[in-house]
């Protein structure tokens, strides 16, 4: 006797019901369904009420802007020459136009990135302390966005144009704001505010993720020099706070460099914070490394791969998949680090918030400037922060 077994039925799936029980009900049920919540949610109720209206009279009554809108030019790029600001306006142009591009081959996060980044150019251009000329490039933006998002879904090989403008954006960024010959130099000690600070954050990051892999990968090799030098390196530089690595790479290290070699001080910062980071890095790589099934080993030896075509093709892929939550946190915290910068002579934003203090027209009104920062510091973070969830979320990490 035989039976037929039906193996294609479909199971459909619905959403359950939604919640009928209306917004009193709701509040009924998680706010006040017993007399000690009820009591904890008079008082939150209220210990917000008094933050927040002593915050907001404080911001639109008393608080003084014009700290910010006096130093707004110094905020954000610090000393640059007025002459060669072209350069830095050129280099957003081109940042702003792979925004677009971005938002009109990918759409999603790209698209909602390019929204905030034309609210920003647009709030710059309402405010009254934007010169007529700031304006000007701030609407070129606008315009370089939107046709990137336009032209973009026609272009041929649309993805991989996007994909290379992006690898050029920071190398052109970097040329244009230093000049290196080229066009007239701009001395480093020019470089300040939050053109300094994205700057060093973005070298960090970027140069820190190679050299993470490659401390991760050293650190399970069987090869004892390789071994235990990786093991010293990350355990030493994780052993330490950032603020010992800048102090060393200041003073430490033009011991051994040969002489008559000078590295100025910006560069010998973005070498500390890249080695502090990469330590870190290889540490969540090798996190990723740990929680790659040991069958995937063996399957791609079945497959007839070498060591290092696993590695590149089956091994890594998954393991920096599984720990993308863990490796934006660390460049978040990378950026936000960036502010011990002022520490060592440099002057990111947080260094010309504390040269503005010192003004005697601005005695008393640091609070101001503290909160500008805090807030820039807050929307590029969250921005981060906003990114990686939506890519975890399109590569299914934690689902499956």
């Amino acid at each position: 006797m035989h039976s037929k077994i039906e193996t294609n039925t479909e199971i459909t799936t619905s959403e359950p019901p939604k919640s009928t029980i209306g917004v009193l009900g709701w509040m009924k049920q998680n706010l006040f369904n017993n007399w000690y919540n009820s009591i904890l949610t008079v008082l939150s109720v209220l210990v917000l009420y008094y933050v927040l209206n002593g915050t907001l009279t404080w911001v639109f009554t008393d608080a003084q802007w014009s700290i910010i809108s006096d130093n707004f030019r110094l905020f954000m790029v610090g000393q640059f020459p007025v002459e060669h600001m072209w350069r830095i306006w050129i280099g957003l142009v081109f940042l702003s136009f792979q925004f677009g591009l971005s938002a009109g081959i990918w759409k999603g996060t790209n698209l909602h990135l390019s929204a905030v980044l034309i609210a920003i150019y647009l709030i710059h251009i309402l405010v009254d302390f934007t010169s007529s000329h700031a304006k000007m490039w701030l609407g070129i933006n606008i315009v370089m966005v939107l046709v990137g998002f336009l032209i973009g879904p026609m272009l041929p090989k649309k993805k991989s144009i996007a994909v290379t403008g992006w690898a050029i954006a920071f190398p052109l960024t970097i040329f244009l704001v230093g000049g290196f010959g080229v066009l007239p130099s701009v001395a480093t000690n020019l470089w300040g505010g939050l053109l300094l600070t994205i700057l060093i954050s973005v070298v960090a990051i970027v140069f820190a993720f190679p050299i993470g892999i490659l401390l991760a990968l050293g650190r399970s090799s069987k090869l004892p020099i390789i071994k235990y030098f990786c093991i010293l390196f990350i355990e030493v530089v994780r052993g330490i706070p950032l603020i010992t690595v800048l102090f060393m790479a200041q003073l430490l290290l033009p011991l051994f460099l040969p002489p008559g070699t000078e590295i100025n001080n910006v560069l010998r910062v973005m070498i500390a914070c890249t080695l502090f980071t990469s330590a870190y890095m290889a540490e969540n790589v090798r996190g990723g490394l740990q929680s790659i099934p040991k069958g995937q080993f063996e399957a791609a030896k079945a497959m007839g791969l070498n060591p290092v075509q696993t590695m590149t093709f089956i091994i890594m892929p998954q393991a920096l998949r599984a720990v993308i939550p863990a490796i934006v946190g660390q460049s978040i915290s990378m950026f936000k680090d960036t502010s011990l910068v002022a520490i060592v002579g440099l002057t990111d934003i947080l260094g010309i918030a504390q040269t503005v203090k010192s003004n005697p027209d601005y005695l008393g009104r640091i609070m101001e400037a503290y909160l500008f920062v805090a807030v820039t510091y807050w929307i590029i973070a969250y921005s981060m922060s906003y990114a990686s969830r939506r890519l975890e979320k399109n590569l299914g990490v934690g689902e499956r």
